[in-house]
């Protein structure tokens, strides 16, 4: 089976391309990536803000927290981080990406889950209770920083590395947002 997968192509392993593709990628699946990675070409942060409403009737907008970079920090020198500290906002971010348009609308149910599971992260990260008020409203946004090519790289890359912002609207938090 091995030797079949390897195998240039020939009509005896395209007829039987389906057994011998559910012995292999089971065992032996191979990988090129680490030979030739796809590096990325951009970094992306997800940060958020928040409308606090205060005990004495007012509000309050919060400056804009880096959900990346408090990631970063949780596994920062931890030589074991969990799975769902190093992955959690990375994979509902995507997540959100994949199941909305080009003007951030969602995409059937999925673009709804995806959202709600965005704006319960960043409430969570907020807290309830904020600066000493409560969580009214939450704003999300991506920070793309493209990677510029290095100094020793060829050709020479003009590469603009500003940072670009894409703001969601705001959404409202309920305490079930904290359950």
């Amino acid at each position: 089976m091995v030797f079949l997968s390897l195998a240039p192509s020939n009509t005896f392993s395209a007829q039987n391309a389906a057994a011998i593709n559910g012995y292999v990628s089971h065992e032996f699946e191979q990988s090129w990536r680490l030979f030739a990675p796809n590096l990325p070409l951009e970094n992306t942060d997800v940060q958020a803000r928040a409308v606090v409403l205060k005990p004495d009737g007012t509000t309050q907008i919060t400056g804009w927290t880096d959900l990346t970079a408090m990631d970063e920090a949780r596994i920062h020198h931890n030589p074991f981080p969990s799975h769902t500290k190093q992955n959690e906002l990375r994979a509902a971010w995507t997540f959100y990406r994949s199941s909305h348009d080009g003007q951030d609308q969602p995409i059937g149910l999925r673009g709804y889950l995806s959202q709600e599971y965005v704006r319960r992260i960043a409430a969570h990260r907020f807290g309830q209770h904020p600066n000493g008020g409560t969580v009214q409203l939450v704003q999300v946004r991506s920070a793309t920083m493209p990677i510029g090519s290095p100094p020793w790289g060829s050709p020479k890359s003009d590469t603009d590395t500003a940072t670009s912002y894409n703001e969601m609207p705001w959404w409202g938090v309920s305490n079930e947002d904290f359950t």
